[in-house]
């Protein structure tokens, strides 16, 4: 392994091992490199004002596509909180001893994992089918389907099934969570990158805020629409966004990947400012080549089982742990935030106010994260979360401990979720998106990414079917006392996060292959000088190596040919 210490820093480069692999397989490796260089070198010197100005378009298509978000974000809040409009639960319900309706724990727990159920099934699909296909197509398949499967919920008579169209949604709905994420995180430079991939934990916010409040209006009717008409809104989203994605350039690093090289950067150009006199396209294409033939010298296949080989082992599980600490932080509450309230205590309008301002709170901490993530990091973001997080259950632990008709109590856990709910989305929410994006490889990104997010569906499964027997008063009823249990889960996330989460600020794909490769420890990533490039003469000596070596080893050949004669 090539590197020293000095100064206290870690200094890593290229192995020169790989290096000869890769002028093997391309014959001007030392030109594609010095291109490459440079281009890397164009990137970090940008600004964020310049990147903006070099890439509008890449930042516009980025933002288009993640409008699926919202949709998909809208579907998943009704799910849980249409369990608290009271014609949802007279429909769906069973009436319990005191005249009211209410759902049974078992059947809350399916509904809310029947749609997690088919966006696993959904996801696994999705990162053969995208990487076989391109993102395009796959989104266009995906979004044609949501419209066909919308029919389902609309006119569902009974809670079978409900969630036999749950289930069938969550197939496209997967593909959505991921998509989105990878292709912002391909079609921008490294300035650019924390921005649009944490904007789809934003419109992931919007989604949920739009939905609590179509909840809100509905809520006070007693027929059958009080359910219907939010299932019937869905059907705004696909077709405007189907026309839009068609017009949409493809991510030129799909296109590299394919070995389309032109076609890549006729992307690029695309997705770029015209006449801009800093800007080489041939330089970044071949950065990008660069980067995909770095990876090939260490792992050549694409499959889900590469995943799990060499150093995307290491990746693949930094990637799927940051994603199921979203699900097992705490931020179920937020997830049954109507439902919990209205245990708590309050109706059912103020109930749904409180959820408005609660998503409202999550959007502003997105805006908040975009500040602190240029300021501080992902890595300490994400642990300072956590730690924050962690107290705030605590309260809301020892706050269940007062009775149900202290008003004083109830409302002070209703504030806490609102806090908790602003420091989730201010660091684990927005930061997650940036992080699996970014410390998966590009060859194996969308298919990192899959597993990444299954597991973090998995973990919703368990915290589905663990909250609602918490909450419920026909189960373990144990209301905001449930504080205490997810506390408990998210102190041991922080732990994790303190020893193996790593520090991608800053840092191109090809840097951080190299990060990996060379094995620096997750708290020194931040402080390591990178250098993925070898020196010129370096790279010559290396390929005077392999150039010597190819002609003994035809000359050994010729040699064995004239004995043989």
């Amino acid at each position: 392994m090539d590197q020293h210490r000095e100064h206290n820093a870690l200094e890593v480069h290229l192995d020169e091992e790989k290096f000869r692999r890769m002028s093997v397989a391309v014959p001007n490796v030392e030109h594609l490199t010095e291109d490459a260089a440079r281009a890397t070198q164009a990137e970090h010197s940008m600004t964020l004002w310049q990147s903006l100005k070099l890439y509008p378009k890449a930042v516009g298509w980025s933002m288009f596509l993640s409008l699926a978000i919202i949709m998909e974000g809208f579907d998943i809040v009704l799910i849980a909180n249409l369990m608290a409009v009271p014609a949802f639960k007279k429909q769906f319900g069973h009436q319990l001893s005191d005249g009211s309706y209410e759902l049974t724990a078992t059947w809350q727990s399916a509904l809310t994992n029947g749609a997690y159920v088919g966006e696993i099934l959904g996801l696994m699909i999705n990162g053969i089918i995208a990487d076989r296909f391109g993102y395009k197509k796959t989104m266009i398949g995906a979004l044609t389907l949501v419209t066909g499967l919308i029919f389902i919920v609309f006119f569902t008579q009974s809670v079978q099934q409900l969630l036999a169209g749950l289930i069938l949604l969550g197939i496209p709905w997967g593909v959505f969570q991921t998509l989105t994420t990878t292709y912002a995180a391909e079609v921008c430079p490294v300035h650019l990158r924390a921005y649009l991939t944490t904007y789809v934990n934003l419109c992931w916010v919007i989604g949920q805020f739009l939905a609590s409040g179509v909840l809100k209006g509905v809520s006070l009717r007693d027929d059958e629409w009080a359910y219907r008409i939010p299932y019937a809104l869905q059907w705004i989203w696909p077709i405007p966004l189907i026309i839009g994605i068609a017009l949409a350039p493809e991510s030129p690093w799909w296109l590299v990947r394919k070995d389309r090289i032109e076609d890549a950067k006729k992307q690029l150009l695309r997705l770029t400012s015209r006449n801009n006199p800093t800007f080489n396209a041939d330089e970044t294409i071949s950065m990008m080549v660069h980067t995909n033939e770095l990876e090939k010298a260490t792992t050549e296949g694409t499959s889900y089982t590469d995943c799990f080989k060499k150093t995307d082992l290491r990746r693949t599980e930094v990637c799927a742990m940051s994603w199921f600490i979203q699900s097992f932080c705490g931020a179920t509450f937020m997830g049954y935030s109507t439902y919990f309230y209205e245990q708590a205590g309050l109706d059912t309008s103020n109930a749904f106010t409180l959820s408005m301002v609660q998503y409202a709170l999550g959007a502003l901490g997105t805006f908040a994260a975009w500040f602190l993530m240029s300021r501080f990091g992902r890595r300490t973001l994400y642990v300072g979360g956590q730690v924050v997080m962690t107290c705030l259950l605590l309260v809301i632990g020892f706050c269940g401990l007062a009775s149900k008709s202290n008003a004083g109590a109830q409302w002070a856990i209703g504030s806490m979720l609102l806090i908790f709910t602003f420091v989730y989305d201010s660091t684990v929410g927005p930061v997650c998106y940036s992080l699996v994006a970014e410390l998966a490889s590009t060859r194996l990104r969308q298919k990192t990414v899959v597993l990444a997010r299954n597991l973090y569906n998995v973990g919703s499964i368990i915290t589905n079917v663990l909250t609602p027997r918490m909450l419920n008063p026909s189960a373990w009823n144990w209301g905001a006392k449930s504080g205490f249990f997810w506390a408990g889960c998210c102190f041991l996330c922080l732990v994790w996060t303190y020893f193996r989460l790593p520090e991608p600020k800053g840092r191109t794909y090809g840097e951080l292959d190299t990060l990996f490769e060379q094995k620096v420890p997750a708290r020194e990533f931040a402080s390591t000088k990178v250098d993925p490039f070898l020196s010129e003469s370096a790279r010559s000596d290396s390929i005077a190596v392999e150039k010597a070596a190819a002609k003994e080893t035809i000359a050994h050949v010729e040699k064995l040919a004239s004995n043989a004669s």
